[in-house]
């Protein structure tokens, strides 16, 4: 199947949410310059775990280079060199703000050598074709306005065999659990979120756009329909958070 091809699953939220892409790029512009501390703060440290989780399950050598797509302030990126590392990261985003403390917090870890970041859209990735031995999208693939056309770009830009990991926001699936971090996620995220952000809608609009995204079945057929093999989701802290992990195939279909 072709990687434009999707069957089987809805192609945009079920509930409209405006995704332009300078209207998103603006948001993380006003909110960067507390958007790490925000990270920190309302996932009680457990960011940091995921990203090494999906480094580790990328099974690098060292020896790759790397894209990480929605890039941001760059914790993926320099977790990419720190865990067990790669020969050179591309990171690309399309808002200058987070693209400019992700560059100081680059240039303070003494890894300007290693890690190249671009300003570019998701839908229009900036890379050559089979440039990439792996590419990772961290809390980035739902705030995109046409995430299949990110997966194709993805697929493009993977040499045949390379990885990709997502890590995107979910729900638990324990009853109780799953209420109970509704209740969380859709009262007290947004209002400690927009007080410490100072911006009166991003975190609002954090967990409208999880609200909206696709549950990890749906979203594993979607990239198996892009062209990716070996698909899989792994729930990470009760499912709160999904690691998705898919492979081009090194034969084409």
């Amino acid at each position: 199947m072709k990687p434009n091809q999707v069957t089987g699953s809805r192609l945009s939220p079920a509930l409209p949410l405006d995704k332009a892409p300078h209207r998103i790029s603006g948001m993380f512009d006003a909110i960067a310059s507390r958007y790490d501390l925000l990270n920190r703060l309302l996932s009680g440290g457990m960011d940091r775990r995921w990203r090494e989780r999906a480094v580790r399950e990328l099974h690098l050598s060292g020896n790759e280079v790397a894209v990480d797509l929605c890039t941001g302030t760059a914790d993926l990126a320099l977790t990419l060199i720190r865990v067990p590392g790669v020969r050179r990261i591309i990171g690309i985003d399309f808002s200058t703000e987070m693209l400019r403390l992700g560059q100081r917090k680059v240039s303070e870890a003494g890894a300007g050598r290693t890690v190249m970041m671009v300003r570019g859209d998701a839908m229009s990735v900036p890379v050559t074709n089979a440039g990439a031995d792996a590419v990772t999208i961290g809390f980035g693939i739902r705030n995109v306005q046409v995430p299949i056309d990110t997966l194709g770009e993805v697929h493009r830009i993977l040499r045949p065999g390379g990885k990709l990991a997502i890590l995107e926001f979910g729900f638990p699936k324990n009853f109780l659990l799953r209420n109970t971090y509704k209740w969380y996620f859709r009262k007290v995220l947004p209002l400690v979120g927009n007080i410490v952000s100072r911006h009166s809608t991003a975190y609002s609009y954090l967990p409208a756009s999880v609200g909206t995204f696709w549950e990890p079945g749906e979203f594993c057929g979607i990239l198996s329909s892009a062209g990716f093999t070996e698909v899989r989701a792994a729930p990470l802290t009760f499912g709160i958070v999904y690691l998705y992990l898919a492979t081009k195939p090194a034969v084409p279909d």
